[in-house]
């Protein structure tokens, strides 16, 4: 019977450890962005119900909201969509240097740090929905900002990670999908539980933010990015040898 040597299990070892490390961050990544698609429901409640109906989250719903603004309809401003819209694009810019700085180097470096950032924008978010002073327009524009980019930042990073049907912001195309591919469709219903998945979360998500609403801004957006931290530090810590 053959033995192999410690020198053989050592390069065994060196051979088998990365592409397990590999693999269990590719396993953690698709939960993670689950979890961040129930925050964007949270982000939506806060900003559109909140924030005096304005979207930080979903560009599309924030562009017709604009449209509608300087058509004059009552009860909406072009000035916050307008922010909106820029520091979501802000927030893009980082993301996809980040991209291009990090993601030949390490993806999961790069992966974490993007999320990372994010996790801290909606932390300032949050501590900025509380300062003492009341909640003015400088307080309301500050956390307009900061979601905003961090809702930039989250999708530059996912349009590049490009996961089939998880987008974490924009369930547009996942609903499409859900039904275009469905056994009524003819189709084979590829990947429905993680269409459904997302549907669901980001509805909970919305709930759940409509309901801290009722106590205060910073509760949602509290939880938002308690949830985003928690998210990257948990699949940070399982990915590691």
């Amino acid at each position: 019977m053959e033995t192999s040597s410690p020198g053989n299990r050592a390069r065994v070892e060196r051979d088998v450890g990365p592409a397990m490390q590999e693999a269990r961050q590719e396993r953690g990544l698709p939960l993670l962005l689950y979890l961040l698609t129930a925050v964007t429901g949270l982000i939506d409640a806060v900003s559109y119900i909140g924030l005096g109906h304005v979207f930080t989250a979903n560009m599309t719903g924030n562009i017709v909201l604009l449209g509608f603004a300087f058509a004059g309809v009552p009860g909406l401003s072009a000035l916050r969509s307008l922010t909106a819209l820029a520091s979501f694009l802000v927030g893009a810019v980082i993301g996809g240097f980040l991209a291009t700085t990090l993601a030949s180097v390490s993806s999961h470096r790069w992966r974490m740090t993007a999320f990372g950032c994010e996790a801290l924008f909606l932390l300032g978010a949050t501590l900025a929905s509380i300062a003492s002073v009341p909640f003015g327009s400088t307080r309301l524009y500050a956390v307009i900002v900061l979601t905003a980019s961090a809702m930039g930042l989250r999708n530059a990073t996912v349009r590049k990670i490009a996961l089939p049907d998880v987008t974490t912001t924009v369930l547009t195309l996942t609903i499409t999908g859900l039904a275009a591919d469905s056994s009524f469709a003819g189709g084979s219903n590829p990947r429905w539980q993680r269409r459904v998945m997302s549907i669901v979360l980001m509805f909970v998500g919305a709930v759940v933010g409509a309901l801290l609403l009722r106590h205060s801004v910073a509760l949602p957006l509290g939880l938002a990015a308690v949830s985003a931290i928690g998210g990257v530090a948990a699949c940070y810590c399982s990915s590691r040898p």
